[in-house]
């Protein structure tokens, strides 16, 4: 991607993910979790398509213009079941806890993915780095902890 705007399609990912956060904890309130994610992942998967399909993306893959091999497949399909995981969870922890410490929890993939970066992608981090990721580890400590205080008494 080019210069920067990669931070725009972050932002939008970031209002949209917090946009699941809420509308899911409304709408979980009389649907089965599982259920419930079945129905949101089959929603995704038709917008999904439909954008790859208006952009092309399909057509290209149908009429062998754009070709994945089977490593890439292999990654595509575990990443998938790891998204399904990850919903299914996230949809049943919205059940039964509140919707912002269960967020932040949520975004704990925000340091493993950080750590797994620079230990098995190469990836390189700075003092600054690693200076975010104890924020966002003691951020998500203290939100968690003010929600358990809170329901203690």
């Amino acid at each position: 991607m080019n210069g920067l705007a990669w931070i725009g399609l972050a932002s939008v990912a970031a209002v949209s993910a917090a946009g699941v956060a809420i509308l899911g904890r409304v709408g979980l309130q009389s649907v089965d979790t599982v259920l419930a994610t079945a129905l949101r992942s089959l929603v995704m998967a038709l917008a999904v398509c439909a954008v790859a399909a208006a952009t092309g993306r399909i057509g290209d893959l149908v009429t062998g213009r754009t070709l994945i091999d089977a490593r890439a497949w292999g990654f595509v399909a575990a990443a998938g079941i790891c998204g399904a995981v990850s919903w299914l969870a996230y949809f049943a922890a919205l059940r039964l806890g509140p919707a912002g410490p269960v967020a932040a929890i949520d975004r704990l993939s925000l340091p493993i993915v950080f750590v797994l970066a620079v230990a098995f992608l190469g990836e390189t981090a700075g003092w600054r780095g690693w200076s975010g990721l104890g924020l966002i580890l003691a951020g998500t400590g203290l939100l968690v902890w003010d929600r358990l205080a809170t329901a203690s008494g």
